[in-house]
């Protein structure tokens, strides 16, 4: 009874009282906002359809045309630090099937860098430091960075993939020739997953991990249209 008398006193009140019919005016400036909303909808879509998505009009920021003093770059290596030499080695060439380009050692600082691709080694020089430009030559490489003694160090928890909060680095990405059946050989080879081609949302591509726990992205030309269709 108590806090039915509340009530009703408050509701009395001219700044308690509440308003069970929207007004008209609440009613026109709704429909006014929502018709612009659309408006501006037309017109975003308008111009997304009058030229291509990647257009630097689309993407606020992109320069038109890339400056002449870069003409000559291109991206040639991602680094990974890698815990064991032995097991990434082992990962990278027999599972993924690429080669080691060239081999470089610094004893005073005590680590090497391995640089691996799908590139035929038996074009590269036999002169060791002609191998050394060969290699930075080539296209998208994978530089394994291994700092002397963590392969036996108890006390080395390694590195982070990006992956885990605060997240940064994702992954990179190999395309096969068809991703279930290179899933299907992962698989029989233990190769551990983070994705496999049919689970979540994007069906058709897949995630896996490397020995250090780096996400790699497996996917075909086959499908990689289809899955990607509505975003195009």
């Amino acid at each position: 009874m108590a806090l039915s008398s509340t009530a009703s006193s408050l509701s009395r009140l001219p700044f308690f009282r509440l308003t069970t019919k929207p007004s008209s005016f609440t009613i026109s400036f709704s429909l006014t906002s929502r018709i612009k909303d659309l408006h501006r909808f037309r017109s975003f879509s308008a111009s997304m359809t009058s030229e291509s998505k990647e257009s630097p009009s689309n993407n606020p920021g992109l320069y038109s045309s890339p400056d002449e003093a870069t003409k000559g770059y291109f991206m040639q290596q991602t680094m990974f630090r890698i815990k064991d030499p032995k097991v990434s080695l082992d990962f990278y060439s027999r599972v993924l099937g690429m080669s080691l380009l060239k081999r470089l050692d610094f004893p005073d600082m005590k680590f090497s860098l391995y640089f691996l691709g799908y590139e035929n080694p038996a074009s590269a020089p036999t002169n060791s430091i002609e191998r050394t430009v060969w290699t930075f030559g080539q296209k998208a490489t994978i530089e394994l960075t291994h700092n002397w003694g963590t392969e036996s160090d108890p006390n080395f928890q390694g590195y982070h993939n990006g992956n885990s909060e605060p997240r940064g680095f994702g992954h990179i990405g190999i395309t096969v020739d068809d991703t279930y059946k290179a899933c299907e050989r992962f698989e029989q080879l233990g190769v551990e997953f983070v994705k496999k081609p049919d689970d979540g949302k994007m069906k058709g591509i897949a995630f896996i991990k490397d020995p250090d726990g780096y996400w790699i992205e497996i996917f075909d030309l086959k499908t990689i249209g289809n899955v990607t269709s509505a975003a195009s």
